[in-house]
């Protein structure tokens, strides 16, 4: 079951706030007891509450004076590296919800895209009334699926190299070889079928060239 999210707002029933705070209180110590036993680090709390002049401690005094001591050691200048206001909080979430927010929008132009695409596709290439703007956004999709399919296909014949040289196959120098005996062997087949179509007649006839009639200009 989905958990239901929180109005970060402030309480203004008095019985509701009272009852909120003890519960948050308590669940702040016991994150805190947590996170000492599991990871072995110092941590305290020191809670100020309207009702109640006197600071509540955790763990004890003692532990807090420790905590707040070794604090005092450190150096401004290291204080200030770890340090977060409200107002850099507020503006790390806005530039990471741009971020995503970016993300989102060019995910949905590229599905917008493609569904252009392949309407234009059905339409036979009706490109009337396109808009500039769609026009090079899907000049652009297709060029990127160009080059994927370029290095899928690289990859793949890298691999299938890779691999026959591991198995003890061929080597480079041999696939060469086999692959210009290949083309010899095409070329060689063109030919004679070239002289067989001579030969039956299919191609123009060969004449000697004293039997050629040369049009004076």
């Amino acid at each position: 079951m989905t958990r239901k999210k929180v109005d970060l707002t402030y309480i203004k029933n008095d019985s509701k706030r009272k009852t909120t705070l003890n519960k948050r209180k308590n669940g702040l110590v016991k994150k805190i007891n947590e996170i000492n036993i599991l990871c072995g680090i110092e941590a305290c709390a020191i809670i100020y509450t309207p009702d109640n002049p006197q600071p509540e401690v955790w763990p004890s005094d003692r532990a807090v004076q420790s905590v707040l001591s070794r604090l005092r050691t450190v150096s401004e200048l290291e204080k200030g590296k770890k340090k977060l206001c409200q107002e850099s909080f507020l503006r790390q979430r806005i530039i990471k919800a741009q971020a995503q927010l970016r993300k989102l929008r060019n995910e949905i132009r590229k599905k917008e895209v493609t569904l252009l695409m392949f309407q234009y596709l059905n339409a036979n290439n009706n490109f009337d009334n396109s808009r500039m703007i769609d026009l090079n956004d899907i000049s652009n999709l297709i060029d990127q699926n160009l080059e994927k399919i370029e290095n899928n296909i690289s990859m793949s014949q890298a691999q299938k190299v890779k691999s026959i040289a591991e198995n003890g196959g061929e080597t480079m120098s041999s696939l060469v070889n086999r692959v210009i005996g290949l083309e010899t062997h095409v070329e060689a087949m063109q030919h004679n079928n070239l002289s067989m179509d001579l030969n039956n007649g299919y191609g123009d006839e060969i004449r000697p060239l004293s039997e050629v009639n040369v049009l004076s200009p």
